[in-house]
């Protein structure tokens, strides 16, 4: 897929969120500043989550709830591995009945679950500043 605004990759998040279900695990790839939250916005929107969904940099994850699903948002990027989030006690999301958004999975990939979404959102400078290319699937 491809989106030249934030408004559309909202909705290709929003989109992709009709295929979620209770304790499914998305892991966001890309640079930072790519779109990876503003993808996390579109799912919200489409679980039907009123709440700004803000970055979770600082908090390693944030929670929404309300919506058909709750949604957990996290960021790994200060984790130096699976041990790191079992230590703090965010595996324990994995199968609380909501969604796990989780941008840099790379830093936990030895504790996730063998099934997964990958969105893998990047930027393509050569067809515009504000062009994304987003990839799905599942492993």
């Amino acid at each position: 897929m491809v989106s030249n605004s934030e408004q559309q990759t909202m909705q290709i998040g929003k989109a992709f969120s009709a295929q979620l279900k209770e304790n499914d695990i998305v892991c966001l790839h890309g640079e930072p500043g790519v779109g990876k939250s503003v993808f996390v916005r579109g799912v919200a929107k489409g679980l039907g989550i009123d709440e700004y969904i803000t970055s979770p940099t600082f908090t390693l994850v944030n929670e929404y709830h309300g919506g058909t699903l709750s949604l957990y948002h996290f960021d790994m990027y200060r984790l130096g591995g699976g041990m790191d989030a079992e230590d703090a006690g965010l595996d324990e999301y994995f199968d609380a009945g909501g969604v796990c958004m989780i941008e840099w999975p790379e830093n936990i990939s030895d504790i996730l679950p063998g099934k997964v979404y990958h969105v893998t959102i990047a930027r393509e400078l050569s067809r515009g500043e504000d062009f994304r290319s987003i990839t799905m699937e599942e492993s």
